[in-house]
C-alpha cells in the first residue's frame, strides 16, 4: 500500500515552532512545567510519554485550545500565544476523528473551507486533491458509517490537509485501530508527511509509533522533557533510567561504581559480587548507578562459560514471538533480565530452570544516573528488570549462584 504521489497545487510553507518556557496548570496541578521546544519546519516531531505526562496539553497549547499560564508559542517567527485556533495556520487530527455522520466524505473534507471564503469550484478542486493524497478517490459520496477505521482516519487527515496548514497536530490518531492497520498507516503517514513537507507534531504513548515515524522524539514525564533526539539516539543512548525504561524494553540493574572510567578506559562496576566493565553512558559516575542493556544485546552461553562480563543465571521462561524468542532469566545477584534471541537459534535444550552464562557486552552496557521515575508494572510477559520476583512457583534469591553451581 502506497500513497498517491500527486501533490496539491499550493504546498504549505513554514511551520517552524518555538515553545518558550510554557507553564500550564489545572486547579493547582502542573500539567506542563517550564517546557521549551524548537521544532524545525517540515519536521515529523513526536511527543512521547505515558498518560498524564503533559504531551496532549502541550499540543492543545500549540493548537490554541489552551492558553498557557506563562510562556510563549511562536510559529514562523510570530508570537501566536494569544491567537484563537481559527487564526493559526495549524490544524488538528484527533483520535476520535470527529467526522460528521450525516455528511458524506466530500462534505466532511470541505467543511472547513466553507468558512474561508473559497469558491465552490476551488472547494471541489481542493477536496479532490486532498482525497487523492490519502487515496480515497471515488469515496466522495460515502458516509463515515460506510467506511473502515483506516478510511475514516484518512478522511480526518484529508479534512485537515485541505486547509493547507503550516503545521498538522496529531493527537494519537491511530490509537483506535488494530495493530496490523496501525503498522500500515504508520508507514503511510510518514510517507505523506515527507511528500507534503508539512510540519507534523505527533502525540503518542506508543514507542513503536514514535520510533517508526519521527525525525525527532521528545520523551516527556510530569510535564517536563527528559530527552530529545532522533529515534536511534534516544533508543541507543538514553540519558537516564526513565528514558531507558520507557522507550522499548531495557534491562535496568542497580549497581555500584568501583572505578570510574575515562576516555580511554571503561567504567568498572559491581553487580552484586560480580565485576563488570561498561563503556557507555555516564562512565565517569561514582557511587550507586543503574546499568542498562537492551535485550537484543544480551548473549546467552552454556553454563560455566567464562569471559569478560559473564554472569551465571537461570532461565525463568521462554516466550516465542515469531521472529525471535524472548528469554527471561534471573542472574546470580538476583536481578531478572530479558534476552532476545533470533528464532534461527536452537533453544530446544533450554527450558525453565536451565542454568546459563549471560554475557553483557561492555560496548552495550550503559551507566545511567540513579534517578528517573519507575513506570507502571510490566505486562504479564515480564516484570521489572531491576527487581527479583517469584515465577513458576520458585523464588529466585541472591543465593542463586550457589544453588545452580
Amino acid at each position: 500500500m502506497t500513497l498517491a504521489t500527486r501533490q496539491p497545487d499550493s504546498a504549505p510553507h513554514g511551520g517552524e515552532i518555538e515553545l518558550i518556557n510554557i507553564v500550564k496548570t489545572y486547579d493547582g496541578a502542573v500539567a506542563v512545567d517550564d517546557l521549551s521546544l524548537h521544532i524545525e519546519s517540515g519536521e515529523f516531531y513526536s511527543l512521547l510519554g505515558p498518560s498524564g505526562c503533559g504531551k496532549t496539553t502541550t499540543l492543545r497549547c500549540l493548537a490554541g485550545f489552551e492558553i498557557p499560564d506563562s510562556g510563549q508559542v511562536w510559529l514562523d517567527g510570530r508570537d501566536i500565544t494569544a491567537l484563537p485556533p481559527h487564526r493559526r495556520s495549524v490544524n488538528t487530527v484527533f483520535q476520535s476523528y470527529a467526522l460528521f455522520p450525516f455528511l458524506d466524505v466530500a462534505d466532511n473534507v470541505a467543511f472547513g473551507l466553507k468558512y474561508h471564503r473559497v469558491s465552490r469550484a476551488e472547494i471541489r478542486q481542493r477536496v479532490s486533491e486532498a482525497l487523492a493524497l490519502v487515496r480515497l478517490n471515488g469515496y466522495e459520496r460515502r458516509r463515515p458509517g460506510e467506511l473502515s477505521g483506516g478510511q475514516q482516519q484518512r478522511v480526518a487527515l484529508a479534512r485537515a490537509l485541505v486547509l493547507r496548514p503550516s503545521v498538522l497536530l496529531l493527537d494519537e490518531p491511530l490509537g483506535a485501530l488494530d495493530a496490523k492497520l496501525r503498522r500500515v498507516l504508520q508507514v503511510e503517514l510518514k510517507a505523506l508527511q515527507e511528500q507534503l513537507g508539512v510540519t507534523f507534531v505527533y502525540v503518542t504513548h506508543d514507542q513503536e509509533e514514535a520510533l517508526t515515524m519521527s525525525d525527532r522524539i521528545a520523551v516527556m514525564s510530569h510535564g517536563r522533557v527528559q530527552q530529545i533526539g532522533t529515534p536511534r539516539t534516544v533508543y541507543e543512548e538514553p540519558t537516564n533510567a526513565y528514558v531507558a525504561d520507557f522507550l522499548g524494553i531495557s534491562n535496568l540493574m542497580p549497581a555500584t561504581v568501583t572505578e570510574p572510567g575515562s576516555d580511554h578506559s571503561p567504567c568498572r562496576v559491581a553487580l552484586g559480587d560480580f565485576a563488570l566493565a561498561a563503556r557507555c553512558g555516564e562512565t565517569a559516575a561514582t557511587g550507586a548507578v543503574k546499568l542498562a542493556v537492551r535485550p537484543e544485546r544480551v548473549a546467552l552461553h552454556p553454563f560455566g562459560t567464562d569471559g569478560p562480563n559473564h554472569i551465571p543465571g537461570m532461565i525463568e521462561r521462554i516466550v516465542f514471538l515469531g521472529s525471535a524468542n524472548q528469554v527471561f532469566l534471573t542472574l546470580a545477584p538476583g536481578v531478572t533480565i530479558q534476552a532476545l534471541i533470533g528464532n534461527a537459534s536452537d533453544l530446544t535444550a533450554w527450558s525453565q530452570g536451565t542454568p546459563v552464562s549471560a554475557e553483557l557486552p561492555a560496548e552495550s552496557l550503559r551507566v545511567l544516573p540513579e534517578y528517573g521515575e519507575s513506570l507502571s508494572p510490566a505486562p504479564s510477559t515480564g516484570g521489572s528488570a531491576s527487581e527479583p520476583r517469584a515465577t513458576g512457583g520458585r523464588e529466585f534469591r541472591p543465593s542463586l549462584y550457589e544453588e545452580i553451581r
